[in-house]
């Protein structure tokens, strides 16, 4: 398969960075006369002078092993077998998984995003492997946080060993640097667009810490900024009972001490008309309230089943 082109080079001007701010979680609208939506931003040529040499090094990596060749494959086949099996191993006797029978038929030619309420740093990589054993075929991606792995001489370590390579691309947290994420955002559709991959996304952007997980945080816009620029299905899910210390977690769920884990999946959210308005930042923000509105419904179906 031929491989595609999908850095582009941003097309607003050297003045970009003084003009333009978002993260995977939030975005400012842009300020009038700034063609937001028809723009595309490349990482590397964006982050020419903030990112570092290690940050620029494993941003190679990755993308050198997203294009179709003996990696890529390698790659995914990791990611069906050893990625899926650990994960699901260390959660096997909390795991209840509910909704499956609502999943479309997988298709390797086309890609799919998944989105998920956001307690737990695992949410996404404990539903994933659960598709992945249901027969998922693509190539998964996260888009992470920078922090450490990205920034720190072990990430590139961590991210191959424990995901192979699929925390990508780096989300930025600081204020400097948080125009990147627009380019973050265009390389995870353009991937999208490519086909046969797996992308999982958090509509409300960061973790919501209190004792609720019924209600959310509110809906940012970067989520709807990548379904509307790669309009491919979206499957919802609502989890409940992971926590974030991995060596409890994976203790619990190998004892069957811990908190029962409950999955709940949707059938691909319907947004009717909204693909089709002209993108921007209410238009994204719509979408991601959309995805929310079915994880929360999905939340309520899992709090009966918990009552029983």
């Amino acid at each position: 398969m031929r491989a595609t082109n999908f850095h582009t080079r941003s097309r607003s001007g050297p003045s970009l960075a003084s003009r333009l701010g978002t993260r995977l979680g939030r975005s400012g609208p842009p300020r009038e006369g700034v063609d937001e939506e028809s723009a595309e931003h490349d990482l590397l040529d964006l982050g020419e002078s903030s990112l570092s040499r290690l940050e620029r090094a494993q941003i190679r990596l990755v993308r050198a092993s997203l294009e179709p060749g003996l990696l890529d494959e390698a790659i995914r086949g990791l990611q069906r077998t050893v990625g899926q099996w650990w994960i699901r191993a260390a959660t096997a006797k909390l795991r209840h998984v509910h909704g499956l029978e609502r999943l479309p038929d997988w298709d390797d030619t086309r890609s799919v995003i998944l989105v998920s309420n956001h307690r737990s740093f695992f949410d996404l990589y404990v539903s994933a492997a659960e598709l992945v054993a249901r027969g998922l075929p693509h190539r998964i991606l996260f888009p992470v946080r920078s922090t450490f792995f990205y920034d720190h001489p072990l990430g590139p370590f961590v991210n191959g060993a424990m995901s192979f390579f699929a925390m990508y691309p780096p989300i930025f947290r600081e204020r400097r640097r948080a125009v990147l994420n627009l380019a973050s955002l265009d390389e995870v559709a353009s991937l999208l667009r490519r086909g046969g991959f797996f992308v999982g996304l958090h509509p409300e952007g960061t973790r919501k810490k209190d004792d609720d997980p019924y209600t959310f945080l509110p809906a940012q816009s970067g989520v709807g900024r990548v379904i509307h620029k790669a309009p491919v299905p979206v499957i919802p899910v609502f989890v409940n009972g992971l926590g974030n210390d991995l060596v409890a977690q994976v203790r619990g769920g190998l004892t069957g001490a811990g908190t029962p884990i409950h999955m709940v999946f949707g059938a691909p959210v319907d947004f009717g008309a909204l693909l089709h308005r002209p993108g921007g930042p209410k238009t994204y923000r719509l979408l991601a309230e959309r995805c929310l509105e079915a994880i929360g419904a999905l939340g309520q179906e899992e709090k009966a089943l918990s009552a029983r």
